[in-house]
């Protein structure tokens, strides 16, 4: 096949089982990132209206609470610890070479060819490669009266499985045993499967700080939003697998609705330097189900469930150091694990000009008899530079599956 059929493949090879499935997973920040994930109860304000809208008009650093803007905060994720990639390239050349072999009727060629496919896709079996992506904007206007922001962003998750036919074991051991096929690739039943979800929103939040009678500052936050969900699902064998034969008519389903974001945040301490928070995403429950682009597809549902985080944080004039939890559990999507999070960040600020960040979550739900990547012990890293009111964000993340990358630009002032 060509390159960019191998590349769509790469893309595309997924699962062939059950059950309701949660989405992509929730968009993070470069900052949030570098910090394990977390945000809460420190989100600046251009991060509060994807965090906890109440941060909006939480106390700020003096050089923050006027206006920020993000444009744009892109992040990207992949866990591929079987070298998925690699295999299919591998194996579409051995499908080639067979072919070419028995077509000039090379008995010996073709069956150690055969003999060669067999192993590559018994070896292919079950392998999976998981994609998160994601991107937002964000425009916000803090204070602590009424702070308002406008927002959009968007995430992706891509599960994708490799699915071995044993049908096929005795096609290519006939080929092994001198029988020549000139249709076997046809014939193949080994197969391709894909299950993909997106999440998009746009939306403005709204938040107010009130004064409590303890002198201490309770901040509540909404942010009413305009939801897009879709799924997309495609199962084609091995030889089917054409970039050019995708039809997202028959593998894609959508649905729009509106929802809303709340969050409540609240400041304490001697000098107000702890704050705590409560973030609740997606309030009202929406669900989507797939399409089946074949009649062995399962018809999945994508649920879009509320997910509740609570967050405390200690802030200094060059640190703050802050934890998550996330109180509900999100279930797996595709072959996935589940997920709940406690995560645990820090950031040592250098005269507001350089940022330096850093965080580990752990995943309190990971299920070790899950068919697909586990999401465990997670380590991440930032950077940020920020002169003149003018910002640069970068952030890593790392563990024994994931490699991950979040890059941002904006401004703050």
């Amino acid at each position: 096949m060509h390159s960019v059929s191998r590349l769509t493949l790469v893309i595309g090879l997924s699962l062939a089982t059950t059950t309701t499935l949660a989405g992509a997973q929730k968009f993070q920040t470069a900052r949030s990132l570098g910090m394990a994930g977390t945000g809460v109860a420190v989100a600046h304000p251009g991060t509060a209206n994807s965090t906890n809208p109440a941060m909006l008009a939480a106390p700020q650093h003096g050089w923050a609470d006027d206006f920020a803007i993000i444009l744009p905060s892109i992040n990207a994720r992949v866990a591929d610890k079987k070298k998925t990639v690699d295999q299919i390239d591998d194996i579409q050349e051995t499908i080639d070479r067979l072919e070419q072999d028995t077509d000039a009727l090379n008995t010996g060629a073709a069956q150690q060819s055969a003999g060669e496919l067999r192993d590559q896709l018994q070896a292919f079996d079950q392998d999976t490669v998981r994609l998160d992506a994601g991107a937002g904007l964000s425009i916000a206007l803090p204070g602590p009266s009424l702070a308002a922001g406008i927002f959009t962003n968007a995430s992706l998750r891509v599960t994708a499985r490799g699915e071995y036919d044993e049908d096929d074991d005795a096609r290519l051991a006939a080929i092994e045993a001198g029988v020549l096929n000139p249709n076997f690739a046809d014939e193949l039943e080994s197969r391709g499967r894909v299950l993909a979800s997106a999440l998009g929103e746009v939306g403005v939040s709204f938040a107010h700080s009130l004064e409590l009678a303890s002198g201490n500052r309770l901040q509540l936050g909404v942010s009413p939003k305009y939801v897009q969900m879709r799924t997309f699902q495609y199962t084609r064998t091995v030889v089917e697998f054409e970039d050019d034969e995708f039809d997202s008519g028959n593998s894609e389903t959508d649905k729009s609705g509106l929802n809303f974001d709340l969050g409540a945040a609240y400041a304490f301490g001697h000098s107000q330097q702890w704050n705590s928070g409560i973030a609740i995403k997606n309030v009202i429950p929406m669900e989507l189900d797939s399409a089946a682009s074949r009649p062995d597809d399962d018809v999945r549902t994508y649920e879009l469930d509320p997910l509740i985080t609570v967050g405390i944080a200690h802030s200094g004039d060059f640190h703050v150091v802050t934890a998550d939890l996330d109180l509900t559990e999100t279930k797996a999507f595709g072959f996935g694990d589940d997920t709940q999070w406690l995560a645990v960040g820090a950031e040592f600020d250098a005269f507001r000009y350089a940022q330096l960040r850093m965080g580990v979550r752990q995943n309190l739900a990971s299920n070790d008899n899950n068919e697909g990547i586990e999401e465990e012990t997670q380590l991440t890293f930032g950077i940020g530079l920020s002169p003149f009111g003018a910002r640069l964000d970068v952030a890593g993340l790392v563990s024994d599956a994931d490699t991950g990358v979040a890059l941002e630009l904006g401004a703050a002032f």
